[in-house]
């Protein structure tokens, strides 16, 4: 799976409560979630992601509380990937259920700027910076994830598997 997008880059930390703040959770429609996604640490963000685009963070992404709307918020606003340092471990786990890809490179992220665009080989576990030409190698996502990945989520994986 090949993916090409505009990156939006984050720092540390970035918590779930910041993705898509406690006020919004009395709802768990995705296009709603979408529309208030990363408004408390990024107000432009909801308006201005095209679908592809890719986020690109620090360590502990999605660190807090374990909410299965972030991830959901994140890929309903059309986010194809999360490239970071480092995830909380229930983050990458939700995002993992609903068909986000997420990789992880380290501090090789911190050579990735606002406004780079990224070519991303999910299957090889490759980012390349397509603006500085550097390509950075995340451990390829096991089999059993690339295939979630590919379905859109566990749920359509298993609906897949019982047709």
């Amino acid at each position: 799976m090949i993916l090409e997008g505009k990156i939006w880059r984050y720092g540390d930390n970035v918590d779930t409560d910041v993705i898509i703040p406690a006020r919004y959770l009395n709802t768990s429609k995705p296009d709603e979630l979408a529309i208030h996604c990363m408004e408390d640490i990024d107000p432009a963000f909801a308006g201005l992601v095209k679908t592809g685009d890719i986020i690109v963070a620090g360590r502990n992404f999605g660190c807090g509380s374990s909410r299965e709307h972030a991830p959901v918020a994140i890929k309903a606003s059309g986010i194809s990937c999360i490239v970071a340092d480092s995830f909380a471990r229930i983050f990458y786990r939700n995002a993992i259920n609903i068909g986000l890809p997420l990789l992880e490179i380290g501090e090789a992220v911190n050579r990735i700027s606002s406004g780079d665009f990224l070519r991303i080989d999910i299957n090889a576990g490759t980012v390349n910076n397509v603006r500085t030409g550097e390509t950075f190698q995340a451990p390829p996502l096991p089999a059993f994830v690339q295939e979630i990945a590919q379905a859109g989520g566990l749920i359509n994986l298993l609906k897949e598997v019982k047709s």
